[in-house]
């Protein structure tokens, strides 16, 4: 079965929690037995990544420390992914909490819908808001991007 697809909606409490659908819950168990790490996305959305697959992603560089030492660029991108990224475990309950910062990035405020996206890898948090225009722009790239495949066709052909 696949894991990490689809959607869901769920809604966050006054206290931070948003409780997961039990699917999503079972993919964070079977994967990394509920350890997850929370990363503020650009793009105004919450992701929730297993441990090992954060790590994975933070490790692709070689010999970070003597990069550090020269680069403010990426220092910066060290802060941004250290003051932007938080490990928890998610509760027997299937509850994750989520630190206020965080819930501010990304409009998680209490009553507001969330929805709950698979990405493959883990998941995102969206305000339903933002993901109607993400989920806009998504589909008007696709298009301008088939269109441009269409377009490079036609030429290469005649």
């Amino acid at each position: 079965m696949l894991a990490f697809c689809g959607q869901d909606r769920c809604q966050i409490d006054a206290n931070g929690r948003v409780k997961l659908s039990p699917r999503v819950i079972n993919d964070f168990i079977e994967k990394c037995g509920g350890e997850v790490v929370m990363h503020c996305l650009p793009e105004g959305a919450l992701a929730v990544y297993p441990e090992s697959i954060y790590l994975e992603m933070r490790r692709q560089e070689e010999a970070p420390a003597a990069r550090a030492a020269s680069s403010m660029v990426f220092r910066r991108e060290l802060r941004r992914f250290g003051a932007l990224s938080s490990a928890d475990r998610i509760t027997a309950q299937g509850r994750l909490t989520i630190p206020h910062g965080f819930r501010d990035h990304a409009g998680l405020l209490p009553g507001v819908e969330i929805i709950v996206v698979g990405v493959e890898i883990g998941v995102e948090l969206w305000s339903a808001e933002r993901w109607n225009e993400e989920l806009m722009k998504m589909n008007e790239h696709a298009v301008a991007r088939g269109e441009s495949e269409m377009a490079d066709d036609l030429i290469i052909k005649n």
